[in-house]
């Protein structure tokens, strides 16, 4: 081979290297060699091949390798030879080692080439060992950060979820291994990135809060990341900005919403606010919206509400299944939760397959007396669950009357009875009304709908359609684009979700419940 050609040669193949990698640098040797190369292990196995054209001869390359091993290692040499008939085998240890000793471990170069070997090929394939060697260590070590840094977001994904679902102590003992420390109490950060830009936004967001927030990849949503924030006890310096500000700010094309702070075993409540901030966020110059006080329904229900959730619960709480390897409470109670979060989604949320949501979703609704497919149902259970969640002296108290008598009794539980599916309405949802005709409940109601007062046909039709847009807009008389554009619209005046889970209208829907029960009093 001329000096010239394998200065060349040695060009394109570093080139190759730096560009393509370890493919590249074996179609091309294919392609010089006129037939077949590979890497090759040492128990014969395939680790990367190429060939020059679809007919090219493949050897056993079992039987090679294990001949050239044993060339290798019984005379000495760095290289081995074998003639196949028409072809010839070369044979290279791609790890460096002592004369006479092969690497063990090392993959080998194999090279099939039609005979006479052509002038210069042993020389290229001499020089291209290096090179190829490092591809190969390069590759391998990327695939092992590649699988560390999967390990850490699933394991950060697990610590959200146990937070998501109260599980405090738990994520708390998991995220033990990892960094940071959980923060308490939080803001929950969502920021909506575009396109296939999540792991650049996750790195500005490194960025911009030095590393003291928890970021993770939304298992739901593919361009969400989720970052629950220390919330700021102090006020900030002057001129300062905080981390949810300096990422909208950064990233042109990122929507950021984020919650109230809430107490780190309240962060599925700082999650719906942050998700429920994001359509806001949408209209605004700055891409970037907090989210609007509002008061959750489960703190003023009052003990009437307590006892009225405890008591739609009961048969869920006290489940036993049939079969260890049938769901418990836990796992019936955190799918409830998960579904009515993300609707058809949870099956990303808790990684199981959609036929064993619907079966667990046929149980939870026999065992409550509900049917799930209806909203005011599905509104009773979620209400039910949040009360059971918030504090039990958060819960505002019934009023006294003004001339109790001393040995006054407390109110009966609401008497419990089969749902029968083709009633207008269930035992829990009838047993919620008596709940949602509280005074409390009555202000909380006219606070969420104070926004849309004189404009409610929209949101009480598509309420009373399920939620469903095709049904709404053909009782509206509009097209479904028209109606989900009137509903855009209503998520920028609530400043709430309507069109994707977490979505606002269980809330709307008891409170128009509310209203409707004052005004039929």
């Amino acid at each position: 081979m001329r000096s010239g050609e394998r200065a060349d040669d040695l060009l394109r193949m570093h080139r190759l290297a730096r560009t393509g990698g370890t493919a590249e640098l074996l179609r091309w040797l294919a392609g010089r060699a006129e037939g077949w190369a590979g890497l090759v292990g040492q128990d014969g196995t395939v680790l990367h091949a190429a060939a020059r054209t679809e007919g090219a001869k493949v050897p056993d390359v079992a039987g090679l390798v294990a001949e050239g091993a044993s060339a290798l290692t019984e005379r000495g040499v760095q290289a081995y030879s074998v003639d196949t008939g028409a072809y010839t085998a070369l044979l290279f240890p791609l790890a460096a080692s002592p004369p006479g000793v092969a690497a063990p471990a090392a993959p080998v170069l194999a090279v099939v080439t039609p005979r006479p070997v052509a002038a210069g090929l042993a020389v290229l394939l001499a020089d291209v060992v290096l090179p190829l060697s490092l591809c190969l260590q390069t590759e391998t070590l990327e695939r092992r950060r590649r699988r560390v840094d999967l390990a850490e977001s699933r394991g950060r994904e697990a610590v959200l979820h146990l937070l998501m679902t109260g599980q405090l102590s738990i994520a708390q003992q998991v995220a033990g291994a990892l960094r940071p420390r959980l923060p308490d109490p939080v803001r929950v950060c969502v920021v909506e990135c575009s396109g296939g830009g999540r792991d650049e936004v996750a790195r500005v967001c490194v960025d911009a809060d030095g590393g003291r927030s928890w970021i993770v990849r939304c298992p739901v949503y593919a361009r969400h990341l989720i970052l629950v924030m220390p919330a700021e006890e102090e006020a900030p310096e002057p001129g300062a900005v905080s981390t949810d500000e300096a990422v909208a700010a950064r990233v042109g094309d990122c929507v950021v919403g984020v919650s109230e702070p809430v107490p780190l075993a309240d962060t599925a409540t700082g999650y719906r606010q942050a998700f429920h901030a994001l359509p806001v966020a949408r209209e605004l110059p700055s891409r970037h919206a907090r989210f609007g006080a509002s008061q959750d329904p489960a703190l003023v229900v009052g003990p009437a509400g307590r006892r009225w959730a405890n008591e739609l619960l009961n048969p869920l709480l006290t489940h036993v299944p049939r079969r260890a390897q049938d769901p418990g409470s836990q796992e019936l109670l955190a799918t409830a939760a998960s579904w009515l979060a993300f609707s058809s989604h949870a099956t990303d949320h808790l990684k199981i397959h959609r036929n064993t949501l619907a079966a667990r979703l046929r149980l939870i609704g026999e065992l409550l007396g509900l049917d799930l497919h209806r909203l005011a149902d599905q509104s009773a259970l979620d209400l039910a669950l949040r009360v059971r969640a918030a504090p039990a002296p958060a819960c505002i108290p019934e009023p006294a009357p003004a001339c109790a008598p001393e040995n006054t009794q407390p109110v009966p539980p609401v008497p419990s009875t089969p749902y029968a599916p083709g009633s207008d309405t269930s035992e829990g949802v009838r047993g919620l009304d008596r709940v949602l005709g509280r005074p409390a409940v009555r202000d909380w109601a006219d606070q969420q709908l104070a926004p849309v007062l004189g404009a409610e046909e929209t949101l009480r039709t598509w309420l009373r359609c399920e939620g469903r847009l095709g049904p709404a807009a053909a009782e509206l008389g509009i097209s479904v684009p028209g109606t989900r554009k009137r509903l855009t619209r209503l998520e920028t005046v609530l400043q709430r979700s309507l069109l994707r889970p977490p979505t606002a209208r269980y809330d709307l829907w008891l409170a128009l419940r509310s209203r409707d029960l004052a005004g039929a009093a």
